[in-house]
């Protein structure tokens, strides 16, 4: 009962935190100075990218897409970007973000579960993870096709 009162305080919270940065138009004003500067194509993704991460330290995913998505696809797409494509990356980002220290929300609810393990060998634990997960973003930056493979041969004639 007590692991499961932190853990719906935790994901409250968050959900909470989500609805008070969307209200005061945190991440949005983020997004779009990010948009306005006019970066190059690989400068705006990585610097999207980067956003995604540090906003992915406080909010639940969905948040995040429901507060950027609109401001950071169309930039995306006249780039150049299969925002399919974009959507794999920025997930596995997002999921990268939830368990990236200092802050990510999923390692305390790690530290809810078990309260025994110290919090520094639940943070050392996550990094491996975080380093396969920055690995796995870097490879599909470089070949795309990974991740459109499936799309691809799912609907042929949408692709």
């Amino acid at each position: 009962l007590r692991e499961s009162t932190m853990l719906m305080l935790i994901i409250g919270m968050s959900l909470l935190y989500a609805y008070v940065m969307s209200y005061l138009h945190i991440s949005q004003s983020a997004a779009a100075a990010i948009v306005a500067m006019q970066l190059s194509k690989w400068v705006l993704l990585v610097t999207i990218l980067a956003l995604v991460i540090v906003l992915g330290f406080f909010l639940p995913p969905v948040s995040i897409i429901l507060m950027t998505a609109p401001i950071i696809l169309p930039p995306l797409k006249a780039a150049g970007f299969d925002l399919v494509w974009f959507g794999v990356v920025m997930t596995i980002t997002m999921e990268m973000g939830l368990i990236h220290p200092p802050v990510g929300l999923n390692i305390f609810v790690i530290k809810n579960i078990a309260p025994d393990i110290p919090l520094s060998n639940i943070i050392w634990g996550t990094l491996p993870f975080v380093i396969l997960m920055a690995v796995a973003i870097l490879i599909l930056c470089l070949v795309p096709g990974i991740a459109m493979w499936l799309p691809n041969t799912l609907l042929p004639t949408t692709r």
